[in-house]
This record gives C-alpha cells, sequence and structure tokens, in this order.
C-alpha cells in the first residue's frame, strides 16, 4: 500500500516505519524538517511540509494514497503541548475531510482508557509530567466520536506502560479497558504497538473506533 507517515521520526513513528517498510509498503513521511530523517530505503519518500497548514496537507492527501498514519505528537517537552496537538489534529482532519482520502489510523494515548467508571486521567495519581499531552490525545477521540463519521479513522492506544522491547505480535486486543496480562501488568512494546498498526493498516478491523492492546 501507498501509505502517508506523520510523526516518523518520533519514538512510535519511527517503529511504525521500520514495520511498514519492512511489510513491503510504500511510505511517504511528512517532516517540517527532512533532514531529522536519517533512514533511507527504495520505498520511503519525503515530503517537506508543516502539518499545521491544512491547505498544504489537503494538496498532499489528494495525490492518490491508501491511507494516513499518524504518530503526531508536538514534543512532551513543549509548553503548549496540548494546544498545538489539538490544532495540529484538527488541520490533518480537515484536511482529509477536503480531500478524497477518508482513511487514518491515529496512535493516541492510554490516558483515556477506562479504569472503574473513570478514565485513567482522571486519577489524581495520572502522572504530571504527561498530563496536558494525555488530555489532548483523550479529547481528540472525543471529536472524533462526535464528529468524525465521514472520515473511516481508528485510534490505538497502547497499554499503560509502552516500552522499548521486542516485536512479538503475540499481544491482545482491548477496547476501552487496559489488556492486562497473568501477573497483572498492562504492557506493551512500542515494536507490537506498531505492528498492530500496520496490522489494521492491511485488514482495517476498527473503523470509527479505538482499541487498546497489551501483551
Amino acid at each position: 500500500m501507498k501509505i502517508i507517515l506523520i510523526g516518523s521520526t518520533g519514538f512510535v513513528g519511527s517503529h511504525i516505519l521500520e514495520e511498514a517498510l519492512e511489510r513491503g509498503h510504500e511510505v511517504h513521511a511528512i517532516l517540517r524538517d527532512i533532514n531529522k530523517m536519517t533512514k533511507t530505503h527504495p520505498n520511503l519518500f519525503l515530503i517537506k511540509a508543516d502539518v499545521m497548514e491544512e491547505a498544504e496537507l489537503e494538496d498532499i492527501f489528494n495525490t492518490g494514497y491508501d491511507a494516513v498514519i499518524s504518530a503526531y505528537n508536538p514534543g512532551w517537552s513543549n509548553p503548549d503541548i496540548y494546544n498545538d496537538f489539538i490544532l495540529g489534529y484538527k488541520s490533518i482532519l480537515n484536511a482529509l475531510n477536503d480531500a478524497k482520502l477518508k482513511r487514518i489510523i491515529i496512535i493516541g494515548g492510554a490516558g483515556s482508557l477506562i479504569m472503574n467508571g473513570s478514565k485513567l486521567i482522571d486519577d489524581n495519581k495520572f502522572p504530571k509530567a504527561i498530563y496536558n499531552g494525555a488530555k489532548a490525545a483523550s479529547d481528540l477521540l472525543d471529536i472524533l466520536y462526535a464528529e468524525e463519521d465521514s472520515l473511516d479513522w481508528t485510534m490505538i492506544s497502547p497499554a499503560i506502560n509502552l516500552i522499548d522491547g521486542k516485536r512479538t505480535n503475540t499481544f491482545k486486543l482491548g477496547k476501552d479497558s487496559p489488556v492486562f496480562n497473568s501477573e497483572n501488568e498492562s504492557v506493551i512494546s512500542v515494536q507490537d504497538l506498531a505492528a498492530a498498526a500496520i496490522n489494521e493498516l492491511e485488514k482495517p478491523e476498527h473503523i470509527r473506533e479505538r482499541f487498546t492492546l497489551g501483551s
């Protein structure tokens, strides 16, 4: 497949890039600074663009792609991460709504997962250092459910603990609550998260809904 990848140099996005290329997909990575991409591959193409430029994105989306995968994150150290995250995704979604391309897979966060009737971000023990970014991803999910019935969107929430491990492809899927293993841990490797994203690309099973996973 021919896909657009947003956030290809980040922790999650770089692993999605590897997984997609290993499976033979053609990846066109959108980067504001193409010099940040150090990887080269015959099926990797770089597009210099800014996610905040809606018209620019629309032009790109109209040039014959099968799907967008987005791991967009304006940076955990960004003091305005909440607003930049929401504005960036509104630009992406608006561009898709105005383009022919309608399929997008979004990497969200675990903060919107529900335990004991409440979102994880509403627990007073939720880490304050990542709260604003997690809140933005949670609010984006609410926006998708409320407004985006014209797009074939999927959001993937990782397990509570996202680690740099290895690809096992033996994870379990869930919907709105964390998936725990036999040791009562909610954990997933970034490699398996990337595998789940490309699985969903190749065989869509969660159109207009969120799912989660754990191993």
